[in-house]
């Protein structure tokens, strides 16, 4: 499967390359060249497959015979060895829990397959020592620093915004040490991902290091979102309505996974982008003029993102035709008052804790399901409310089981070097 640049078309490259690269030297995001459409015995059967056979059948195409067909079903096999539940939380709604992973946030399996595939590139001499440079507004980090933990030849530099992610998730990024190192960035999350896409283009910085990105613009990181698309399905097929899933956004890149999964034929009706005050896709799609602007801060902090860097895979999906997104994606947003009160409502009346990223999600389907009755509605949990404790504990009044994965780093010392502009960023990078 050959790559292409979204700013390019005529710039192609294979799967390994996208992802050492990250962006095309354009600037541009890899997009297939080619989607495929599944077989419909695939789906027929989908209830009798495991997990490494359903990720195997969704993802082999994009890889090729650039990793071997053994070695690419053990990487999805260490990346899916954890449960995937769609738990029922209302009449025609449930939850797809993704936080059962080691760091407890969706974003363990793109971090895992991407580190999976990485490693087997450098294991097989195929490229030398790499460093992953990634920006987090929240669980990204912690994810990509679990994953990458001690992978032979891969160092991996992680910025974040100071004073912006959940205690615990600043801990899963800076706790670690062995090669992974955090920057503390004084400023917001899009000053992050923007200090990173500049290095990326640095030829100083180049000529020193060999980067490559791990958050969601890597194909790596993107591709294997789809995986909780088809687990779900498979827990839902014998649902008679129409099938909507709901996803808290923020850089897009798990929903858009999701319209991919959809495109190779996963019966999926429609999906739901439902965001926080950071807003720029559901004004979009309001009055289909794309105005990104600076991010806010806000509970769900893992959504506060201006100008969603996946967007333009989304669109590309839909040919960039307006009329043809609005047909298959609704979005909505809310602020952290309706956040809270849906935390607290759904917990009173289902006993059912939801984290604040979970709970936008939540909102995002009950809206769309007021007007489109024929369908059942799930919706992305996408952390542990343990993540978020302070908000959570106070909203629902009561403490937050801690998980024995957490309790473990609570003590550890926080270690991140302190950067506030581009500069420092590249001397850090050149030392």
């Amino acid at each position: 499967m050959n790559y292409f640049s979204l700013n390019n078309r005529e710039h192609q490259t294979n799967f390994e390359n996208a992802v050492v690269r990250g962006l095309a030297p354009d600037k541009g995001l890899y997009f297939p060249q080619k989607i495929n459409k599944l077989p419909p015995r695939f789906f027929e059967e989908i209830q009798v497959l495991d997990k490494t056979e359903i990720g195997f059948e969704a993802i082999k195409d994009y890889v090729g015979e650039e990793i071997p067909e053994n070695r690419l079903k053990e990487i999805i096999s260490e990346t899916l060895d954890f449960d995937f539940p769609v738990v029922p939380v209302e009449e025609n709604i449930g939850s797809l829990e993704l936080f059962h992973g080691p760091t407890l946030a969706f974003k363990d399996v793109g971090a895992r397959f991407m580190a999976g595939s990485l490693g087997y590139f450098v294991e097989k001499g195929k490229i030398d020592k790499l460093t992953v440079l990634v920006a987090t507004s929240g669980d990204t980090g912690g994810a990509v620093a679990n994953g990458f933990l001690g992978v032979d030849g891969i160092d991996v530099v992680i910025l974040y915004p100071k004073g912006k992610v959940s205690e615990i998730q600043e801990k899963q990024l800076t706790t670690l040490g062995q090669n992974v190192t955090a920057l503390e960035v004084d400023g917001a999350f899009d000053q992050c991902q923007d200090m990173v896409k500049k290095a990326f283009l640095d030829d100083e910085i180049q000529q020193k290091r060999q980067l490559t990105s791990a958050n969601s613009i890597n194909v790596a990181r993107w591709l294997p979102q789809m995986f909780y698309y088809f687990l779900a399905y498979k827990q839902l097929k014998e649902q008679k309505r129409k099938l909507v899933f709901s996803v808290p956004s923020g850089n897009f890149g798990n929903i858009c996974a999701g319209m991919l999964a959809r495109e190779m034929g996963l019966p999926i009706a429609h999906f739901v982008a439902s965001n926080n005050a950071n807003n720029v896709v559901t004004r979009y799609l309001e009055h289909g003029k794309y105005e990104p602007k600076d991010s806010v801060q806000t509970i769900s902090n893992a959504m506060d993102v201006g100008n969603p860097s996946n967007f333009v895979r989304v669109l590309e999906l839909f040919e960039n035709k307006f009329g043809n997104l609005k047909k298959y994606l609704s979005s909505y947003s809310f602020d952290d008052l309706a956040t809270k009160m849906a935390i607290n409502e759904v917990y009173e009346k289902t006993g059912y804790v939801m984290d604040p990223h979970g709970a936008v999600g939540y909102l995002g389907l009950k809206m769309f399901l007021k007007d489109h009755k024929n369908y059942h509605g799930t919706f992305l949990e996408t952390a542990h409310p343990v993540k978020f404790l302070e908000t959570v504990e106070e909203v629902i009044d009561k403490k937050v089981e801690i998980p024995a994965a957490i309790e473990g780093i609570l003590n550890k010392r926080k270690k991140a070097h302190q950067i506030s502009d581009y500069d420092e960023l590249k001397n850090y990078l050149l030392k």
